[in-house]
């Protein structure tokens, strides 16, 4: 890394990522029934009584944390539905929206696929709530899945999901890292401290649910153990040379209906290309986040961009302020980060993530929109984002 602390493509090195996955390093592990192709795997129906003793469950937790931050960065959570009703009962509420979805013309774009390529839900969390609250229930009432994000972030997370559905045929994704800094182009990640990509892993929780029986053939997801580790992996997993080393190294886990997945938002990752003639190979993708990801007020800050914009565009236009005091006036007022958003409504069509009120508000200064046409750009936004 360089004096700026900040990482560049030149900092990555695929001898030293090769050496890091390689070194024994595996924390030792109590809970876990058996290791496959490193990947630990937990037996829910031998874990059940742990979760009602507070100290033993404290430290299933603590070895799940361990095994995200240092050990393999993935594990499984095997029979994590003993009773495999609710899901089946999920699914098929699932199936009715995506029908009801295609039936409206709707498009759900996807980050690391063509839209169309497979079957999406987004926000299939509030919308099975909000169908079939009962299924929801019975569902969320599992207590392995709140056990495995507490156990990296703590009390107050919140849930989210997607439902994706890869038919047979669908096509394999490229290796990536997720959310936060894995959405973000490689320009934004370059522009963020070292300290910010060690972060990153810890505010979100990854994780799937089976919905069908998974045999390799059908693509389940696509893991390179350890690969949280590497510092530099926001801008390594883009480069070529990393992603032939995953798909030459990478591991994938049959996995049977009930089973869940849960692993670090920085390892290489993933979906697995559907080869099999019959299997729709359902999950529903657990995109779990940390309650600390909040500002401390709630700003109207559509109001504050309408405000300054007028200001704003005499001082450019007179040149009496600098395009970078311009930038830090939009950047002390308009919202940065395209997230949380309304994916139905604001997907990332052409790129990880859509616009952010920012990138708006410097787009019509550099076009020069009239007030009238910002306000407008604006509420549509707000609009997309449902808020």
């Amino acid at each position: 890394m360089n004096q700026t602390n900040r990482y560049t493509e030149s900092d990555c090195s695929l001898d030293e990522f090769a050496s890091l996955l390689e070194r024994d390093a595996r924390p030792k592990l109590t809970f876990a029934s058996h290791i496959q192709r490193g990947i630990p795997l937990y037996d829910c129906g031998a874990l059940a009584p742990a979760l009602d003793d507070s100290s033993t469950c404290m430290a299933l937790q603590a070895e799940w944390a361990t095994v995200l931050r240092d050990g393999a960065g993935v594990f499984v959570l095997k029979h994590a539905y003993a009773d495999v009703d609710p899901i089946d009962e999920a699914a098929a509420i699932f199936e009715s929206i995506i029908r009801q979805e295609r039936e409206r013309g709707a498009s759900a774009a996807d980050h690391f696929a063509k839209a169309g390529a497979n079957d999406r839900i987004w926000n299939a969390q509030e919308k099975l709530c909000l169908h079939a609250p009962r299924v929801f229930a019975r569902y969320f009432a599992n207590r392995f899945i709140e056990c495995a994000a507490l156990a990296w972030l703590g009390p107050g997370f919140q849930m989210t999901s997607q439902v994706n559905v890869v038919r047979p045929g669908g096509d394999a994704q490229q290796a990536h890292r997720d959310y936060h800094l894995g959405f973000q182009t490689a320009d934004e990640v370059r522009r963020y401290p070292a300290h910010v990509h060690a972060i990153s892993p810890y505010l979100t929780l990854k994780g799937a649910v089976a919905h069908s029986d998974m045999p390799v053939e059908s693509g389940p997801t696509k893991l390179l153990p350890f690969s949280q580790r590497y510092a530099q992996g926001y801008l390594a997993w883009r480069r070529a040379d990393f992603r032939e080393y995953f798909e030459a190294h990478h591991v994938q886990l049959p996995l049977e209906k009930g089973d869940a997945l849960f692993f670090s938002p920085a390892l290489f990752h993933a979906a697995g290309a559907n080869r099999t003639r019959d299997v729709q190979r359902m999950a529903n993708l657990l995109q779990v986040s940390s309650a600390y990801g909040r500002a401390m007020e709630t700003l109207d800050r559509a109001r504050m961009c309408e405000s300054v914009y007028p200001v704003l565009l005499d001082f450019k236009s007179t040149e009496s302020m600098s395009d970078a005091e311009i930038d830090a006036v939009i950047a002390a007022c308009a919202e940065g980060y395209a997230f949380p958003t309304n994916l139905d409504r604001d997907p990332p069509i052409g790129g990880l993530a859509p616009k952010s009120q920012q990138a708006l508000l410097r787009q019509a200064l550099d076009e020069t929109w009239s007030v009238d046409a910002l306000a407008n750009a604006l509420k549509d936004n707000a609009w997309r984002r449902n808020t």
